[in-house]
């Protein structure tokens, strides 16, 4: 029998998510004091967050081959301690290299995290047989939010090496909480990757080899599944990236809003987004995860169009609203089902495509703004949407 919908295991794996997103959010909000203390230039500053996201994508193929070997949730636990212990380093660097090498062990925690928590849940959301992988979702985005609200708080009043390491010691605390009531939880059964249906139809065959073809077969198709999948996810962390990055400056360049009305509007965007993902599984039951998908990809797409090239602060505001709306689900279901096709390893490939839009997004936006201006830059992010809403209706129809 199935554990219940909030099982202890449920609320243990949802804390995880939400510790994750306060001590990104607790980095992020430090990011210009780190700046200043290590006296690095724009373009230095780019290259040590780089060294970030090396971390992560370096990181994500092993930690699936770990979650296999040893399974998704002690490999959670010993991924968000060393996230809590790696957010306090930053703060102790006094050089650009120091910083680069600091957030390469950053990544390497945060790039480890998420594929760890999301193959494991994945199989809870194959033992509680509900499609709650958007509620888990939600709580990274209200950690995020919780987090930028209380740092941003405590940015006066405390030095960056005191809020990181009270971030730290807060991540570990729950590390520790979490992780002895989600290791004492009955196991979720390990999700065995799913079969393809193969493109052409083929008479039975006979013998050792005809099985070996098969299976074969089977596994390139269910490559090619993950990789679907994956680029859905890309297609949606583009938008995420971007957005992210150049929403504010948007809205008070072009739009020509105020700061504080910049700031409102991407705080909007972000609430959407975590409100979506609350009713992701409500919504996945009502309306079916590919149907989900597609028209949040297209709310997202016309949401885009309306807050690039809405002429007042008001309407692009609601424009960015339907964005995080929009978007809000595409990347937690593209990365259940990328774990549902080939479990572990699926989420850490999908995982990586998806960490890859993030980080291409705003670099994309920034030369095209360049070349023609960022609100027909900001257009891409509507087309990166659409695609994300087509894709699963190509995987939808290849499994069986």
């Amino acid at each position: 029998m199935a554990d219940s919908p909030w099982s202890p295991a449920r609320i243990a794996l949802t804390a995880f998510f939400a510790v994750d997103g306060f001590l990104f959010a607790a980095w992020v909000v430090r990011i210009p004091d780190v700046r200043s203390q290590v006296s690095a230039s724009h373009s230095a500053l780019g290259l040590a967050l780089l060294c970030l996201s090396i971390g992560a994508v370096l990181t994500m193929p092993m930690v699936g081959r770990l979650c296999l070997r040893y399974g998704s949730r002690p490999v959670t636990v010993g991924s968000l301690a060393l996230l809590s212990l790696a957010v306090l380093l930053p703060a102790h660097a006094h050089s650009v290299a120091t910083l680069g090498a600091a957030l390469l062990l950053f990544g390497a925690g945060y790039g480890g995290a998420n594929v760890a928590m999301n193959s494991a849940a994945v199989d809870l959301v194959a033992q509680l047989r509900r499609p709650v992988m958007p509620s888990f979702h939600a709580g990274y985005s209200f950690g995020g939010l919780l987090g930028t609200g209380v740092c941003g708080l405590l940015a006066g009043p405390l030095s960056t090496a005191w809020a990181l390491a009270l971030s730290g010691l807060l991540g570990m605390a729950v590390t520790v909480g979490a992780g002895v009531v989600l290791m004492r939880s009955p196991d979720a059964p390990l999700v065995a990757p799913r079969r393809a249906t193969r493109g052409a139809a083929g008479g039975p065959a006979d013998g050792a080899d005809a099985a070996d073809g098969d299976a074969g077969a089977g596994r390139t198709a269910t490559r090619l599944l993950v990789l679907l999948l994956g680029v859905t996810a890309l297609c949606t962390a583009y938008g995420e990236g971007a957005i992210a990055d150049w929403t504010t400056l948007h809205l008070t360049d072009d739009v020509h809003a105020s700061s504080a009305v910049a700031a409102t509007g991407y705080g909007a965007y972000a609430f959407a987004m975590a409100s979506g993902r609350v009713g992701g599984t409500w919504l996945s039951i009502r309306l079916g995860q590919t149907r989900l998908m597609l028209l949040g990809g297209l709310a997202a797409a016309a949401g885009m169009l309306v807050a690039a090239l809405a002429p007042v602060a008001p309407l692009a505001i609601c424009g960015f609203v339907l964005v995080g709306l929009g978007l809000a689900n595409l990347f937690p279901l593209a990365i259940a089902r990328a774990g549902e096709a080939g479990g572990p390893q699926g989420v850490a490939l999908a995982s990586s495509l998806g960490y890859g839009g993030m980080l291409i997004g705003p670099v994309v936006i920034g030369f095209l703004a360049d070349a023609a201006g960022l609100p027909l830059a900001l257009t891409t992010v509507a087309v990166a949407a659409t695609a994300a809403a087509l894709l699963p209706l190509s995987v939808g129809r290849r499994f069986r």
